[in-house]
């Protein structure tokens, strides 16, 4: 059992630890550290944290380092986050909310977060297996070429090309238009799929080669936004930290080229919009990601659908930083996406 002294101990040496890089010795502690004992205090409560495995000494004779059950404690007992200062709260707020789009929005988000912890950020597209069409739009932008546009209830917008090969008429477009609204409104993404096919074999004669067409792209559309899919940012953090890990940093890359590794990960870490959860160095493991620590919480899109955002980075990182920022970071993204 550890007490509560030395619970602070291992507090100390991992804030050092993570601060330094350089393993933690009981005199460097005494130095820095108002805890009112002797050095053979401190190396008796050290002793006790490394019977309990919570702390190691990567070479004899060395200070320690922290080992992830270590890391584990720390979190779970974390109470004193360092909030995000004025400074850092305007600059999310103005970088998001200058975003055009959905897209852009999470490309934003990945990106601020990632400056603002040196980690690699991660954001996950909301689950669109359950999201609605909101709307259809056909633009006309040449006298053969138009451009579809799929808007579902989560705020998501996705344009594709067209070039039907067909001279173009504003009362044909409109009239599809209106046919692709009154069919797919409101569907599920899912049923929208299977309900495309029929649309085109329903029109006029004269305008049945652009319905497939524009059925075709649609059909596209909407495959692309029932998938699961991640918008990360900051992988050159990831690389400049590779002394954090004992062997190639090249199979951690490969799995979070691997999106649906993330997602796996993602999907076993229980959304949260209160807290943060964190994934710590062999809880990873399954995942190929063994020397790596992940934070994520929850964010809601519109339409009320949820998703993951969070870190990825050694598990040499400041937790109570980098938990902070990710909270902070989420709660703004729900407020934004709330306001549309």
């Amino acid at each position: 059992m550890v007490s509560e002294r030395g619970l602070e101990v291992l507090r100390v040496i991992v804030q050092d630890y993570v601060a330094s890089r350089e393993p933690v010795g009981s005199k460097s502690i005494v130095d820095r550290h108002s805890f009112g004992v002797s050095a053979a205090t401190i190396r008796n409560d050290m002793a006790l944290l490394e019977e309990e495995e919570l702390i190691t000494a990567p070479h004899t004779s060395s200070g320690r380092v922290p080992t992830d059950k270590g890391y584990r404690v720390f979190v779970d007992q974390l109470s004193d986050l360092r909030p995000l200062s004025a400074a850092q709260r305007t600059a999310i707020e103005t970088f998001l909310g200058d975003a055009v789009d959905f897209d852009d929005v999470l490309a934003r988000t990945v990106r601020m977060l990632s400056q603002l912890t040196n980690q690699v950020a991660l954001a996950q597209y909301p689950s669109f297996g359950t999201a609605r069409v909101r709307h259809i739009e056909f633009v006309v932008l040449a006298p053969s070429r138009l451009m579809t546009v799929l808007i579902t209830d989560t705020g998501r917008v996705d344009q594709r090309l067209v070039e039907p090969g067909t001279t173009l008429t504003d009362d044909a477009v409109a009239d599809l238009r209106a046919r692709f609204n009154g069919e797919l409104g409101g569907l599920a993404l899912a049923e929208a799929a299977t309900r495309l096919a029929d649309i085109a074999g329903s029109v006029a004669p004269e305008h049945r080669a652009l319905a497939e067409k524009l059925a075709e792209s649609l059909g596209e559309q909407v495959a692309a936004n029932r998938q699961d899919r991640l918008v990360m940012a900051g992988a050159a953090n990831l690389a400049r930290t590779e002394r954090d890990f004992t062997g190639s940093i090249s199979s951690v890359f490969d799995a979070i080229e691997e999106q649906v590794t993330l997602l796996r990960l993602f999907g076993e870490m229980q959304l949260e919009h209160d807290g943060v959860r964190v994934s710590i160095g062999r809880e990873n493991d399954t995942f190929g990601l063994g020397e790596t620590s992940v934070l994520a919480t929850g964010y809601t899109a519109t339409g009320g659908s949820t998703a993951h955002v969070g870190l990825l980075g050694p598990t040499r990182m400041d937790y109570s930083s980098n938990i902070a920022a990710v909270r902070a970071v989420a709660r703004y993204l729900t407020r934004l996406l709330g306001e549309d």
